[in-house]
């Protein structure tokens, strides 16, 4: 029989990928918060040992965000349960459409056609949006992408996508690259993030503004969720890595 440590050794053969963000002051963030503020408060030179403090919102870099965070009697972030933070990872790649149009939405078509190839998404498993938007992260303008009005225009899951993989497939939790959940435009003119308030209304979590997505395969992953336990927190800063057999 496979022990516990059998399976580690055998995990840790496989490719581990970074899906994760450096946190720092220079980084995109929502326009609504404040960037970072780092203190230093003890130095190993001065009194025998480092400490800092973090001024942070909740919401920053790669981050997790539990129900509550759009839906009121949800779950807070420490009332999620361990083993949802570890899940079969399948990510739809619709990099070239968003290339062509970065107002792109992803649609219940896109996940029908994935599903064609690779069968139906399991219950209880996490699915990626790819938009290789983080591949932006280093320049602030492409990656907020505001036309000459103000207006921003980056991409998102549509509301009939969402709806499916919940009633659907009973998808567990949803991630991405870019800052919201649904499209800048849709945002827009719907005056709000109904696909994000959507589905955090459902008691499910996501995570956002996700790297590497691009290197992972469509089916066969696995993501790894490192997570604070901040009680009555509506999410934090997530440590997000995936782990993929080298055959994939």
């Amino acid at each position: 029989m496979t022990t516990i440590r059998e399976s580690i050794e055998f995990l840790k053969k496989q490719q581990w990928i970074d899906l994760t963000h450096e946190v720092s002051e220079e980084i995109p963030y929502f326009s609504a918060f404040h960037p970072l503020k780092e203190k230093t408060l003890f130095s190993v030179e001065k009194e025998g040992f480092l400490a800092k403090e973090y001024q942070i919102v909740s919401q920053y870099g790669t981050h997790i965000d539990a129900p509550v965070h759009f839906a009121t009697g949800r779950r807070s972030l420490e009332e999620l349960e361990l083993k949802d933070f570890v899940l079969p990872l399948f990510v739809l790649h619709k990099e070239k459409d968003v290339e062509q149009n970065t107002d792109y939405a992803v649609s219940v078509e896109d996940i029908l056609a994935f599903e064609k190839e690779y069968g139906i998404i399991p219950s209880e498993s996490f699915v990626a949006f790819s938009s290789n938007w983080s591949a932006r992260w280093e320049n602030h303008q492409e990656f907020y992408n505001f036309d000459e009005n103000g207006q921003a225009h980056t991409p998102g899951w549509s509301l009939e996508a969402l709806k499916f993989l919940h009633e659907e497939r009973n998808v567990l939790a949803i991630g991405h690259e870019t800052l919201d959940t649904d499209t800048a435009v849709d945002c827009t003119k719907n005056k709000g993030l109904l696909g994000e308030c959507y589905w955090l209304s459902q008691d499910k979590y996501q995570v956002e503004v996700l790297k590497n997505l691009s290197l992972l395969p469509a089916a066969g992953a696995v993501i790894v969720l490192g997570v604070p336990k901040l009680k009555g927190a509506p999410g934090f800063s997530t440590r997000a890595f995936a782990i993929t057999s080298e055959e994939d």
